[in-house]
């Protein structure tokens, strides 16, 4: 009769010991975009085996996005740019973030080995920012006297880990200054 009273606790805590430790699981999901080589990149297939660290940005963004740059380079530093580590810039902008673009934005970090930048079809772009919840909004929007359009994004302030079965699994504020520490603790102790 005891363990008949106990049954659903123990049912209970055998299924809340079985919860999952990750954030989400992108393995069966399948992002054609292009980095800033030109080079077509599917994400998350072509990271297999490997863990991305990524943050989200866009090259004219005035404040958050390069502190979210400067974080992803501090971490590969920190790191000593390991061969089972990929790190991404991921432009949620693929209006003005041309491969180009991001190619002269990579040589201005001074970031290469094992460091992308992507970007692609807006439409395939608006679905990877849907999935991984990074939300973006036009803030400002002005036209030059040349006819230019000059626009700002309010955006998710957002930088991820995605370990090498392509499974998100650590996720923070991608400007904070202690981020580059925390990730590099984090990756140290799951590698």
């Amino acid at each position: 009769m005891r363990f008949i009273t106990y049954f659903p606790l123990l049912f209970f805590l055998l299924i809340a010991c079985q919860r999952t430790t990750y954030i989400d699981d992108l393995g069966d999901k399948s992002f054609v975009l292009i980095n800033q080589d030109s080079v077509k990149v599917t994400f998350p297939d072509d990271y297999e085996g490997k863990y991305v660290v990524m943050g989200f940005i866009y090259t004219n963004c005035p404040d958050i996005c390069p502190l979210v740059t400067k974080n992803l380079k501090e971490i590969q530093e920190q790191l000593n740019t390991p061969d089972d580590v990929h790190f991404l810039g991921v432009s949620f902008d693929p209006k003005r973030d041309t491969p180009s673009v991001l190619k002269k934005y990579q040589e201005v970090w001074g970031v290469d080995k094992n460091f992308d930048f992507i970007t692609g079809d807006s439409i395939i772009v608006a679905e990877m920012m849907d999935s991984m919840r990074v939300r973006t909004q036009v803030s400002f929007t002005t036209t030059t006297e040349a006819g230019d359009e000059i626009y700002f994004l309010n955006h998710s302030d957002k930088m991820m880990v995605m370990d090498p079965q392509a499974k998100l699994i650590i996720e923070y504020g991608g400007s904070q200054p202690s981020v580059p520490r925390l990730i590099v603790e984090d990756l140290q102790a799951i590698r």
